[in-house]
């Protein structure tokens, strides 16, 4: 689990000019509960997100997620971190889903991360629609919370793009509450926690974020190496970002 994560980041630092959070993580619903992440599903690059957002929380909290089946047999490290396989495609598959999410969740100190669209979508589409098979978990685990994310990656001022991210308001189960109605509340709270992530992204300003990770900033080539050039001259010292970012206090 730990390298794959440290692999994850790896990719994420290569790949973004930083990953960045809006707001907190709200620790305290989360305590002595199982946690279900639910998240929209814009980017190949989500499955890492998960890895470096779980890395924020507690040690003892163990991550685990659903997969398409085809493409977790081309990478079995995953399996080995936790993911398992499903198959949209299996009408018998959701059984599956439900019953080993139940297993996992028995323990309060599991998370459950899950791309609750079940397909690719653009982050600004709305209606957002999810599928049932989370609110169905929720409903027969003991006591969850479920924690909506919104994920975003954009392009801001450098050339590779902000990978950003948001965790919206805990939604937790009523009783006797039927699924189609967890569902909708659910659906409700990501959609929230998209606009105001929306909104901040279209700000472009990173005040409103905290700093996950910071990647490698800069055009290279002949480009970059005139502007260190310049630098060396003028005897400054040199950054490759276009824009200095302010200091959070």
């Amino acid at each position: 689990m730990r390298l794959t994560t440290l692999a994850m980041i790896r990719a994420l630092r290569r790949q973004f000019d930083a990953v960045r959070l809006s707001g907190g993580i709200p620790m305290e619903a989360c305590a002595g509960r199982p946690v279900i992440v639910c998240a929209n599903h814009p980017s190949w690059w989500d499955p890492a997100m998960y890895f470096l957002l779980g890395s924020l929380f507690p040690a003892y909290r163990r991550g685990f997620g659903p997969m398409d089946a085809a493409s977790l047999a081309r990478y079995p490290l995953l399996e080995r971190a936790g993911l398992f396989g499903v198959d949209a495609r299996d009408p018998r598959s959701i059984g599956r889903f439900l019953r080993t999410g139940k297993a996992i969740l028995a323990d309060p100190r599991s998370m459950l991360w899950i791309a609750a669209q079940g397909r690719f979508s653009d982050a600004r589409q709305r209606p957002v629609a999810l599928r049932p098979g989370v609110a169905h978990l929720a409903c027969l685990t003991e006591n969850p919370v479920v924690l909506p994310l919104a994920l975003e990656y954009v392009f801001w001022n450098e050339s590779r793009p902000e990978a950003l991210a948001r965790f919206g308001e805990p939604v937790f189960v009523r009783a006797s509450e039927r699924p189609k109605e967890l569902n909708a509340r659910i659906e409700v709270a990501l959609t929230q926690a998209m606009d105001e992530l929306a909104c901040e992204a279209k700000s472009r300003d990173p005040a409103h974020f905290s700093m996950l990770l910071r990647g490698t900033a800069g055009v290279g080539g002949l480009y970059d190496l005139g502007r260190r050039l310049r630098a060396l001259v003028r005897g400054e010292r040199f950054d490759r970002r276009h824009m200095m970012e302010p200091r959070r206090p």
